[in-house]
């Protein structure tokens, strides 16, 4: 057992042998390093670094992980940053829309409605803006606005990291894209399990939409939260909620079964534990099995009668820890891979509490019910609930642009690979046994477009070691991709640093890591991410590219050829025995080396049983790890005083070099860094962002909400080789708006809407009249609430109907045409009155067309 706290002088003494062994290592033994990203020596001392701090980090709790994670990190002064809050009303609706989303089942397989709204006392949603000073001040002069926001969630495998520990990494994205980042401080597992984060997250972007046109808005996420991010969007997506110009995702994980072959296979190049997280037990991880919660119950109910000392005796529990899995499948269920089923929807009967819930996996050739809770983030039986593994979703269609980074050495390769190719084909990705409104919802939505770019050898979230040459191109990947979609929601061009001339790691070459022979310079002009330069065409929804660690770009394997692509559809979201066999092995190694210490966990855990929890009413079941379900009525939860950490921040400044020495070279510079515009132009073929935020919401059998037909006006000509068409195109979209009025009257006329005894109907408040599916401007005397009604004869008439920003460009935005055909009844309504008040930007339009500016934010019902 490791007697050391983890803190900097801790870490230090652990990683050290670490480094120096590496430095040894990589001139002694360069033959194995040669045509891979570990032939640079920075990266190679930052991966076998990371790689030494988690398995350091394993041998103490989650909570000392997270404490030393969460610790305060200064910032660089070049950088500014402000603290934010998230109001309250925006943490409800996000967790309605949640509630929404799951269903009644949903919420049944979660364990009620209350205990993930829960927050500690005095823990509001707190945020961060963070930004280029310079940029800062630029954005003052014009009144404070910016057409450039991103919204940040850090990743840490849903358990620990925070926004100091990667504002390193959020800062360059700022730098580059000349941007304004908005990143939450969103609960975490295993206190806040499922759906906690989600809710914060969700809850940030509502709030965003109140400060930013959607238009002006990309979503970013590494690792967890690249898979947070995408959960998001869906929900966005079937909820009729405004979705952002487009999103990317590093290295996201979104399939927390581990059913794609490389979490099964060896990943040298990769610094995530083979067998998966294990730490030193604390109350929060691991949680007691079924088995230990019965033997605890009974010893409480000893403990109650007076007999406490026989009851808690630390030889007695470490004699009675029961075994992490069982050999007998009779008394497991079928013997299935997966979540045994006793009937068609395994969430019907799911109780929370129950961590293994028939979780049956065949290893050699013996059928084993895993009885503990494998992944931190949720219980063993919602490990493939399509909101908790987004690859699990029916559709992953009808969202904005995305660019998905993947490293090609990386443990989660395939699941990524595989999810590009998901988004942009959702009729060849299907899953097996699709209800009818899954069915629905793919011929709804039209494909994603995707950029995929796979790194040669790269680790997961590589840009996290920001110093290093293959981490530069990525950065710069980003930038291009969040410029491109932004310049195209909004119509006009976005400019974004071109420091490539004056860039510390391009100046800085070494001999070892110039391009080979296989990379001539022919291959030069075909670099990746260079400022100002368009986005390749989209080809059936994708860009499909493999990227050397030069930031050389080659053409992606077809996808016959990747491991990920040829899974059968059937094994998607099914445990494969080799991850779970590795975490077993791993954990009995745990479980011996800590049962003194597993067996103190449980007795407090005896004492708070017989003392009593504080629960949230019938129906509420929270899980075995949350804080919400494990509450004393005696305890007092105290915010700790967060402290500096030496050793995050030697480790930021560090990452933060780069830019800090790109930006003195910048300030030496006859002119400064140059910058590059980037136009709407580049990336042919892909969806317009009137488009995807015109789309109606496919109706989603959980939530029973009506929606209103919306007709797209603004489709692409690119469009028309989209392999699911829409299922609410009619040829209203080809009528001219002259025939479109002259039928208009001609249906006034036949519905005898002037005459006195008409009443025309009214929408779900009651208030504002609806004619054939469209609201009138005004509403019916009631004025005990204020809604769209006259403001919306304030606005443009161009204007969008989820947003107050001005029109963009006559020249580019038609005239809004209108459907001639009465709505049906059903599908008259959006589906919940939700408000949202977006700021009204000062948004350029075409070079040397100047400036329209709005009067205000309007508030409107999205």
């Amino acid at each position: 057992m490791n007697p050391l706290k983890l803190n900097t002088t801790s870490v230090s003494l652990a990683v050290t042998p670490t480094v120096v062994s590496t430095l040894f290592s990589h001139y002694l033994n360069r033959n194995p390093l040669k045509q891979k990203p570990t032939a640079h020596l920075s990266y190679d001392e930052g991966l076998h670094l990371v790689r030494s701090f988690l398995e350091f980090a394993s041998q103490h709790t989650v909570e000392e992980l997270q404490a030393f994670t969460a610790q305060w990190v200064p910032h660089p002064q070049w950088v500014k940053v402000e603290d934010a809050q998230v109001p309250e009303d925006h943490i409800e609706r996000s967790a309605e829309l949640i509630e929404a989303q799951l269903g009644p089942g949903g919420v049944h397989a979660v364990g009620g409605r209350k205990w993930w709204r829960w927050r500690q006392p005095n823990s509001p949603l707190k945020a961060e803006w963070i930004e280029m000073r310079s940029d800062y001040h630029e954005r003052k002069k014009n009144d404070g606005k910016t057409t450039r926001a991103m919204l940040y969630v850090h990743g840490g495998a849903y358990f620990f990291g925070s926004v100091d520990e990667h504002r390193y990494q959020m800062q360059r994205h700022a730098r580059k894209l000349k941007a304004r980042v908005f990143a939450p401080e969103y609960r975490l597992a295993p206190q806040f399990p499922f759906p906690c984060g989600l809710q914060d997250c969700l809850a940030a972007y509502l709030y965003l939409l109140t400060v930013q046109d959607p238009s002006t808005i990309v979503l970013a996420g590494d690792s967890a939260g690249g898979g947070m991010v995408l959960s998001m969007m869906v929900i966005l997506r079937d909820q009729g909620i405004p979705l952002p110009a487009g999103a990317i995702l590093i290295s996201p994980w979104v399939d927390l079964s581990h059913s794609f072959p490389s979490v099964s296979g060896d990943s040298p190049f990769d610094y995530i534990p083979p067998s998966g997280f294990h730490h030193k037990p604390s109350r929060a991880w691991p949680p007691p099995n079924e088995d230990d919660m019965a033997m605890m119950r009974e010893q409480a109910i000893k403990a109650r009668a007076g007999k406490e000392k026989n009851a808690t005796k630390l030889n007695t529990l470490e004699k009675k820890q029961a075994a992490p899995i069982s050999l007998d499948p009779a008394a497991e269920g079928t013997a299935v891979n997966g979540a045994s089923q006793t009937n068609e929807d395994p969430t019907e009967d799911a109780d929370p509490r129950r961590t293994a819930l028939q979780l049956s996996v065949t290893i050699d050739g013996k059928l084993t019910t895993v009885k503990d809770q494998i992944q931190m983030y949720t219980t063993n039986a919602l490990l493939s609930h399509p909101m908790v593994s987004p690859i699990m979703q029916p559709t992953l269609g009808g969202l904005p642009p995305l660019l998905i980074m993947v490293g090609g050495g990386e443990v989660l390769r395939d699941e990524q690979i595989y999810l590009a190719h998901k988004c942009a084909n959702p009729s060849k990705y299907t899953p097996p046994n699709l209800d009818e409104a899954a069915m629905r919802q793919l011929e709804q939505y039209k494909p994603t477009d995707v950029q995929l770019q796979v790194w040669d050898d790269l680790c997961h979230v590589a840009p996290t070691l920001s110093f290093t040459r293959p981490a530069k191109y990525m950065y710069r990947a980003v930038a291009q991709f969040g410029a491109w979609a932004l310049a195209r929601a909004q119509k006009t061009e976005i400019e974004i640093l071109d420091d490539d001339d004056i860039s510390v790691i391009s100046s800085s070459a070494s001999e070892s890591d110039k391009p080979q022979e296989g990379e001539s310079s022919e291959s030069v002009p075909q670099q990746v991410g260079k400022a100002g330069m368009p986005l390749p065409p989209f080809k059936k929804h994708m860009i499909r590219q493999r990227i050397t660690r030069h930031g050389v770009v080659h053409d992606l394997a077809p996808e016959s050829e990747l491991p990920g692509c040829t899974i059968k559809q059937e094994e998607v979201g099914v445990v494969r025995p080799t991850p779970v066999k590795r975490w077993l092995q791993t954990k009995a190694v745990f479980d011996k080396k800590f049962s003194g210490t597993k067996a103190k966990v449980h007795k407090n855990i005896i004492k708070d049983m017989a003392a009593g929890f504080v629960d949230f009413g019938d129906g509420e079941k929270p899980p075995p790890t949350a804080l919400a379900g494990r509450r004393r009525a005696t305890d007092e939860l105290l915010d700790r005083k967060r402290t500096k950490s030496l050793g995050l921040a030697l480790w930021s400044l560090w990452g933060s070099k780069h830019d800090e020495m790109t930006m003195e070279r910048e300030k030496k510079a006859d002119s400064g860094a140059k910058t590059s515009m980037t136009r709407e132009e580049g990336g042919e073929g892909a969806r317009s962002f009137q488009d995807v935020e015109q789309q109606d919401p496919a109706p989603i059998q959980r939530s029973g909400s009506k929606r209103r037909v919306v007709v797209d006006e603004h489709q692409t000509s690119q469009n028309t080789s989209s392999q699911v068409q829409d299922s609410q195109a009619t040829d209203v979209e080809e009528t001219p708006v002259a025939a479109l009025i002259e039928k208009r009257k001609e249906q006034e006329k036949a519905n005898d809407h002037l005459s006195p005894e008409f009443v025309p109907g009214t929408g779900v408040a009651g208030k504002r009249p609806f004619l054939d599916g469209i609201a009138l401007p005004f509403s019916l005397g009631k004025k005990d609430a204020e809604t769209a009604s006259m403001m919306t004869l304030m606005s443009g008439a161009d204007s969008r109907p989820i947003s107050p920003m001005p029109p963009m460009d006559q020249d580019h935005v038609s005239s809004t045409e209108v459907s001639p055909e009465p709505t049906p009844a059903g599908e008259s309504e959006r589906p919940p009155m939700d408000k949202f008040v977006t700021a009204a930007e000062d948004l350029p339009l075409s070079k040397g067309k100047g400036k329209e500016t709005a009067n205000g934010g309007v508030e409107q019902t999205a």
